[in-house]
This record gives C-alpha cells, structure tokens and sequence, in this order.
C-alpha cells in the first residue's frame, strides 16, 4: 500500500472545487462519462494503429446505480491506469493528459475524438461524493490493476486490485447532501442532457422490451425480454455528411433533439467547417411565432458531442438564436468546467461563417424556389427582420431575398415594389410614399379608401414592425413610411392640389366647438379637412410619429414615449353633407344627436367604441331608425 498527498497549491482545494470550479454540481456526470469516452477513444486509437493486437471487444460504459450502498459507479473498457499514471494524472491536478494524448497521436488521431481538455474534470466528482474510488486495469500487458481512494481531502491512498477487465471504475459514494442523484430518473435525466449523443455506447440499467416467439406448438406470443438501456445515439446527424442524410432524416434528427415540438421545421442548414476552425452542427428554421423570446434558447452547444450549454448568445448573433438546432465545435473557448463561454477571435470568426451560411441558404431558396420562399415568407419573416435590424452584414445580404407583402396577398422585393408604385405614390417632396396596414381586418374600411384612390397597401403585422420600418426609411433612397390610418386618405401622400371648403371659418369654428361637447379632448384633438364628398363624413386618425414610437416601446427603445396615452386626431370632411347638414340645424338636441351618431361611427370602425359608450351608440341607432 502507498499513501501520499495530492500536490495542489492548496491544502483545502475541495471546498474551492466545491464551491467556486464548477457551476453546477450536476455536471459530475458529464465530466466522468466524458473521461471514460475519452479513455475509450484512446483505445481505439491504439487499436486503428497497431498497438493493440486482436479484437478490442465491447467498448460501451455503464452507469451503475446502487441505491442502498449509496454509490454510483462510471465503468468504462478504455485504455485503463497503470499505477504510475494515476500519481502523475490523478494526483497532480490541472496536469492534462488529453494534451500529452493529443501531441503523441495527432498524425494518426481525429482530433474530434478526443474530448478531455482538462485535467480537473474528474475532481467534479467531490461535488457530490463523501469518497471516490477509482479501480483501473491497464491494456497494458503484466500491469497489476490499481485502486485508489480519496475521502475528499488531500490525502489519498494506492493500493492493489482485484479486477479482470480493462478499463477503469469510478465509485462515487455520494454525500447525504447530494442523495438526489440516488434517483434513478434523475440520473437518466442527466444522462439524456449530457450525454445523448456521445460517440460511445452509454448503458444504463436495463429496460423491458415486448417481441413475439413461437411456442412449441408454433403459435406465437409476446415474451417480455429486458436489455441494457442505451441512453445514447452514437452517430446524431451533424457528425455525418450532407450526402449521407436524406430530407426525411433531418426531420428525424429534429424529432430527437425536440420530442414534444408538433411542428416540423421550414428548412434546415448542414454546417461543416474545418478551416480555420472546426465546427459541424444542423441549424433549423422553426415557424417564428409572435413571442420572439420563447423561441430562444433552442440550439445546443456541443463540444465533440458532449453538451455544454443552450444559451449560445456568445457564439451566435443574436437574431440567429430564433433558429433551433446544434453546433458543435472543439474550438470555442470555455471555462474550466465546461460551462461557460469566453469571447475569442474563434468566436466571432464561427459567429460570422453562421450569419453567411444562413444568408446563403435564405438566397438560395429565394433564387431557385421563389414560390416555395413566398409561401414561407409569414413564417420567417420576423427572423428577416430582427436580422436586418440587428446585423450590418446580414442585412446587406438580405435586401436581395427580404419581401414586402400587401394586403393582396403579392409579393415584391424592395426593388420591385418601388417600380410598382412609384408613379401614383411620389409625394410632392419627391419622397416615395409605402402605405401600410398592420390588421387587415380593423382597418379595412381606411385600407378600402386608400385602395380606392390607386394606393397599394402593405401588410406589416409582426411585433418588431415599427423597429424594421425605420430601418428602411434611413436605408432606403427617397422612402417613407405611413400608417393607412395615420391620416385622411387625402393626406396620406401629399400632393399639390387641394380640394377647396363647403365650410365658412366661421361654420367650422362653431362646429368645433359643439363637437369637442360629444367627445375627451385629452384624447381627441379636431381638425377640419377639405376631402371628397364620397369619403366619411369623419375620421379617426392617429398621427404616424407618436403611435409609432409607442409602438416601439413595446419592444424598448423608445424610451418616453412608451408612457404616453394614445391621443387621436377627429378629421372632420368639410365637404361631406352630412358635415353641412349639421351646420344648418337650428335644433340643438337634433344637432348633438347628429353629431353623437358620426363620432360613435368613427369611432367604432376604429375599433374604440366600447362600454357604455357602445350601448348608448345601439340605442341611439334604433331610435334614428
């Protein structure tokens, strides 16, 4: 037997460990099931170049639960420990054999089968343990098996034995604080998180399968039979290549990694890179909702298949984390324990090769397969959007493939919608005028108006609509933006000609005056415009700047704004007869009557009759009636 003492810096560094190392004491399991990959991938290593002479046998890991002695034991069929190897990689902490692996082997080894980069992975395992044991036979011939143990202190004890097979086994015995893990659920929980797709077979316990057998007689039946559970799909579909995969195997992949999303994704990218740096993963396009921030946090972060994170906002622009999917690189940078990212050349570097790979497929799609991109166009557009809102390359990029859609349901690239209205909706400043809806349905009748008048109107109804059109005013040459409910249609492109007034100033200040009786003139101001006797008699409108900039605050960014109420313009048309006729009614009570009707009117097909206001309006109806 042989005691020694850990060389750490420190004579406490488990409570350091503990405490500040690691973020989550859960991790422990995938710190030693990633060591054991790691040893099994050096096996077969050796086993590809000669150094191991015959067949190498199963190599798959088990996970062994033992409730009542309270341990959980990491058993692997890898490259084992000699005893000397455990003084020199277990005993002086931070010394990372992976690196000495890597520089011995790399002309033979795929430097993506080698997942250890730290030395400190194991030590995870005190965050859960009274007392770790490890039991460790060499591949190595005449090399005597080894036992060592450590109670979570720096001393530690070697010792011999017993053990037939290869490989190694790590014997948690878990502390009385951490006796969760002594559930199985929880510990298949873990596994499926950590471990779903690492290239070697994880088993643990066993599970209940139903096939049919013969009987004696030949009739069959079902037999009950348990086999190993196999926790892991070993070859997902981003370590394979793009010729490898048909369409339908992507969709399955997709199944795998969301179980419980019912809806299958648009269309998918199949990244493979490596140069200047390593990075495989399969990014999804999912029908973007309105919530943009329940799409979020949707791709997993892999190193060589090992999961580390679904919060990838480092790695990835920000608009692109409405993509669902995985990346896997070995490249990007991360802490100690594997849990966090840290910002590097690497990173933004991978961060651009996504944003053109993504641009790439959107183009592609766009340019071989417009009528398949239009009818996706309501399902990716926000993703368009926030893209072009938020990042300078992709959205020089996107202008090529980024659609305006109206109300007609017709699509047009911006170019193209230009062409379409440039002749009738150039206002006297030379400025094209885009006209707007954001409800088909409640503005139908300013929409019906505009359209009388040879307007085109678009159709933006997507939460970060307000953000995307002023983008466009400050990209776009000589463009503006309205509102179809932002004003008189008259007065929604300027132009130089002016109707003239049926109306007396004097009629119009009397008028006003009895109007602002019927109506809140905290909310309401009146103003008398000169339009056609066919338009309404009057007119509910909310002016483009201030309802915009409301609009905005929704989403931040418009700081104030966002606490003012909404206040509206009553456009009364001066030319209307049913304007005129209340000027010329000498009894009052029919006049506040007349008066009441049209502004209930207005504002109901403004959507802002409601209450008692909408009950008196039914009442008051019927009567005229």
């Amino acid at each position: 037997m042989q005691k020694g003492k850990i060389k750490v810096q420190t004579e406490n560094i488990f409570p350091i460990i503990k405490k500040f190392l690691y973020s989550d004491s859960e991790i422990f399991l995938r710190e030693l099931v990633s060591n054991a990959v790691d040893a099994t991938q050096k096996l077969k290593t050796l086993a590809s170049v000669g150094n191991i002479k015959g067949d190498i046998g199963d190599t798959s890991i088990e996970i062994i639960m033992d409730e009542k002695a309270k341990t959980i034991t990491v058993r692997d069929k890898g490259i084992g420990m000699t005893a000397d190897e455990i003084k020199k990689y277990i005993n002086q902490i931070a010394f990372s054999s992976a690196e000495e692996w890597i520089e011995k082997f790399q002309k033979y080894d795929d430097r993506n089968a080698i997942i250890g980069h730290f030395g400190l992975g194991f030590y995870s395992a005190f965050m859960v343990s009274k007392k770790v044991e490890i039991i460790t036979k060499s591949y190595k011939e005449n090399e005597e098996p080894v036992k060592w143990e450590c109670s979570g202190d720096p001393e530690f004890k070697i010792t011999t034995a017993k053990k037939e097979a290869r490989g190694t086994d790590i014997v948690l015995h878990i502390a009385d604080d951490s006796d969760e893990f002594l559930n199985e659920n929880r510990i298949l929980e873990l596994l499926k998180k950590y471990c779903k797709f690492l290239p070697v077979e994880i088993i643990f316990g066993k599970e209940k399968e139903t096939k049919k057998e013969k009987d004696k007689d030949g009739k069959e039946k079902d037999v009950t039979v348990e086999k190993p559970r196999i926790i892991n799909n070993t070859k997902p579909a981003w370590t394979l290549k793009p010729a490898e995969l048909k369409e339908e195997d992507y969709k399955s992949f997709y199944r795998e990694l969301y179980p419980f999303t019912f809806e299958e994704p648009l269309f998918n990218i199949h990244l493979n890179v490596d140069y200047p740096f390593n990075l495989t993963g399969i990014l999804y396009f999912p029908k973007i909702k309105e919530q943009i921030e329940v799409q979020k946090n949707k791709i997993q972060l892999y190193c060589n298949q090992v999961f580390v994170t679904d919060s990838v906002e480092g790695i990835v622009p920000d608009f692109l984390t409405l993509l669902h999917g995985v990346l896997d690189s070995p490249d990007i940078p991360l802490n100690v324990s594997r849990s966090f990212l840290q910002s590097d050349s690497n990173v933004k570097k991978i961060s651009s090769h996504i944003t053109k790979k993504v641009a790439d497929k959107l183009e592609d799609i766009f340019k071989n397969n417009r009528e398949e991109f239009e009818k996706k166009w309501d399902d990716i557009k926000v993703f368009i959007q926030y893209g072009m809102i938020s990042e300078e390359k992709f959205k020089e990029r996107a202008k090529k493939f980024c659609l305006l859609k109206n109300v007609d349901n017709k699509f047009f690239t911006f170019d193209e919608y230009k062409n379409h209205i440039k002749t009738n909706q150039t206002n006297k400043d030379k400025k094209i005028v885009h006209i707007y809806a954001n409800n088909a349905v409640e503005q139908h009748s300013m929409i019906d108006a505009a359209k009388e008048k040879g307007y085109d109107v678009l159709l933006f109804d997507t939460p970060i609509d307000s953000h995307f059109i002023n983008l466009l005013e400050s990209d776009l040459e000589n463009v503006s933006f309205v509102r179809v409910d932002a004003d008189v249609v008259d007065k929604l492109i300027s132009k130089d000609e002016e109707l003239p007034s049926k109306l007396s100033n004097k009629e119009k200040e009397s008028l006003k005056t009895d109007i602002e009786k019927q109506i809140d003139k905290t909310q309401f101001n009146v103003v008398f415009e000169n339009m056609s006797e066919s338009d309404q008699p009057m007119v509910i409108t909310q002016p483009e700047y201030m309802r915009r900039m409301k609009d905005m605050s929704a989403l931040g960014g418009a700081g104030m704004f966002g606490q003012m109420p909404d206040n509206y313009v009553l456009s009364v048309n001066t030319n209307h007869p049913a304007i005129y006729k209340i000027t010329q009614e000498k009894n009052d009570k029919s006049k506040e009557s007349l008066i009441s009707q049209l502004v209930d009117l207005a504002m109901l097909s403004k959507n802002l009759l409601k209450g008692e206001k909408l009950t008196e309006f039914v009442k008051r109806s019927i009567d005229l009636i």
